[in-house]
């Protein structure tokens, strides 16, 4: 017997074989994944996974060996410097006074021709918008009092008594040269 006649055999056996199973009617190809596991492997590895409890899973986890520069850094975190010193030099520049003093306002309001109890009104709800907004500095522009009549100017008395009287408001003064408003106007730091 020679290679020749073992392939002929060899292709009857099998030619037998796909012939019975289209007798039989069955399909004997499996459209199984390899190395897939069965339903029965699928149950029984959930199984053991339900009998594993949390202590048996912390003890693993403990004797696992762990970097000790990764432990320190889980255990204290980590500190951005840089950003602590901007901050604490942001909020000591905010206290120092020369500097509040010096710095540009951060919102205007001009109370021009309006009347006493609506210039309150709009310094009562601007001074409280500014400090929901974080604000330092304002400034209220409130006139030199050219067109009233009497002594002294009506609104920038009003502004005066009311800086004095609200605790909102902190130091204040007026600008320094007349482009800014000199007298006319009124700047106030506000408390936080």
């Amino acid at each position: 017997m020679d290679m020749g006649d073992i392939l002929n055999q060899w292709d009857n056996m099998k030619a037998a074989q796909v012939r019975k199973q289209k007798e039989s009617g069955k399909n004997q190809i499996s459209h199984k994944k390899a190395n897939a596991p069965t339903k029965e492997e699928k149950e029984l590895a959930r199984a053991r996974a339900a009998e594993k409890d949390f202590e048996a899973q912390m003890q693993a986890d403990n004797e696992r060996e762990i970097n000790p520069m990764e432990m320190w850094l889980r255990r204290y975190g980590t500190i951005d410097k840089d950003k602590l010193a901007a901050e604490n030099e942001e909020r000591t520049k905010m206290q120092d006074r020369s500097y509040l003093v010096n710095m540009k306002p951060e919102a205007i309001l001009d109370l021009h021709g309006l009347h006493q109890d609506e210039a309150e009104q709009r310094l009562n709800s601007f001074v409280g918008d500014c400090l929901r907004r974080g604000l330092k500095k304002i400034l209220i522009i409130h006139g030199k009092g050219i067109h009233t009549t009497g002594t002294d100017p009506v609104l920038g008395k009003l502004v005066r008594s009311f800086i004095e009287h609200d605790k909102r408001c902190g130091m204040s003064g007026h600008p320094k040269t007349k482009q800014e408003g000199g007298s006319g106007a009124t700047w106030v730091i506000l408390k936080n």
